[in-house]
């Protein structure tokens, strides 16, 4: 199957009106619970899924559509960033018969969540300097380290971590030499763990964010949590594989995300140009008005088809190109998105900063594409050492 997307399918354009019709129903004051259930109930969770655990069979392709039509009606779903995408995709990847049994039929419908955490209070994005380590103690796992900006651990039921192991490591090694393995990241090698959210050890904190989102942020410190050895997912020698197989994922969907959010704010200042008068004609006959608003919908719809073209890619199986095409798809969705709220609210002036229009908390929202999960400076950097083959400074 070629790689190319120039056409929607009939399929997807089916999907697109069938998700587009979900979120009018439910809107930008939508109950976030109630939404969440009944697009599981559709099969829309887990449309990615695979179909002998009650997913749909479809690809991320699919699942990427459905997150940016409910951003595009002003009510995106940000765990299906995580819990579908991300956790869903390793684990029916790479996890056990019965992690699978276990996690994909409630991953699917939307009954059971799970959240994700990477990133760490001094590693940034830099997942070499990764500190949370795991050793082996008998047939269990002890993992020990610190998480930051995690989404959703209060409704998960479990948060797939990413912490540093050695087969050979013993207690005494994980305690005196992990500082020093771990800033280098040489000895240590990354692997995923299901914690329970209920876990012994396991405590998180709220982090105070200006972003007014359903889903709230947190750290985390996991204090010798002790977990079965079956909490481990897939192969422990093969770990580097498999957290970069829900890294291409989380750019995707964040791309379609961002997309969605640039479409929403979009549609609110264009229905606002067309109507304000100000003198003889609407505001948006004047080309001041007209041409940024033009230049963000030739911008989402760039941003759309990069999206669409990693998304294939990752679904036919090419994770290289697309690995590539998720970074470049999720800056320039991050920069399409913000230009658009950006000119939105300028559309509306003053309008546009009150809570009528509901445009100005996308302001910071927004900025939350640019930045996470990856900041777009990073972003850059892979796309000039990667692609155009440049010399690393670090």
């Amino acid at each position: 199957m070629s790689s190319t997307v120039t056409t929607e399918s009939p399929e997807h354009r089916a999907l697109r009106a069938t998700v587009a019709a979900l979120g009018r129903r439910h809107g930008p004051d939508h109950d976030r619970d109630r939404l969440w259930a009944e697009a599981g109930a559709l099969g829309l969770l887990g449309i990615a899924l695979p179909e002998e655990y009650g997913g749909g069979g479809a690809g991320l392709s699919e699942l990427a559509l459905v997150l940016e039509e409910l951003g595009a009606a002003g009510c995106p779903l940000l765990m299906m960033v995580v819990s579908p995408a991300i956790c869903g995709t390793v684990i029916a990847r790479f996890g056990t018969p019965e992690q699978r049994r276990t996690w994909l039929p409630g991953l699917a419908d939307g009954s059971l969540t799970m959240a994700f955490g990477i990133t760490e209070p001094d590693a940034g994005s830099n997942s070499h300097r990764i500190t949370t380590t795991a050793r082996r103690d008998g047939d269990d796992w002890v993992l020990t380290g610190r998480k930051i900006f995690v989404t959703g651990v209060d409704i998960a039921d479990a948060t797939l971590i990413v912490g540093r192991t050695t087969a050979t490591a013993t207690a005494a090694t994980a305690t005196t030499d992990t500082a020093a393995t771990t800033r280098t990241g040489h000895r240590l090698k990354p692997c995923l763990f299901v914690v329970p959210r209920d876990a012994e050890g396991f405590s998180r904190t709220r982090v105070d964010m200006v972003i007014d989102a359903p889903e709230h942020q947190f750290e985390l410190v996991l204090d010798e949590v002790r977990l079965p050895g079956s909490a481990l997912v897939g192969d422990e020698d093969a770990g580097l594989l498999q957290l970069f197989a829900g890294l291409n994922p989380e750019r995707v969907m964040t791309a379609a995300f961002a997309i969605g959010m640039g479409r929403y704010a979009l549609g609110r200042a264009v229905e606002y140009a067309r109507q304000r008068q100000v003198w003889d004609t609407p505001i948006g006959a004047h080309q001041a008005i007209a041409h940024p608003l033009a230049r963000s919908h030739v911008e989402l719809e760039l941003a759309r088809l990069m999206t669409a073209k990693a998304a294939r890619l990752y679904d036919d199986g090419d994770d290289t190109g697309a690995g590539e095409a998720a970074n470049m798809a999720k800056y320039a969705a991050a920069e399409a998105c913000a230009d658009a709220v950006d000119r939105a609210v300028h559309t509306l002036g003053g309008n546009g900063l009150t809570r009528a229009y509901g445009l100005a908390p996308l302001l910071t929202a927004s900025r939350v594409a640019r930045i996470a999960p990856v900041s777009r400076e990073m972003i850059l950097n892979y796309i000039s050492h990667q692609s155009l083959g440049l010399p690393k400074s670090y």
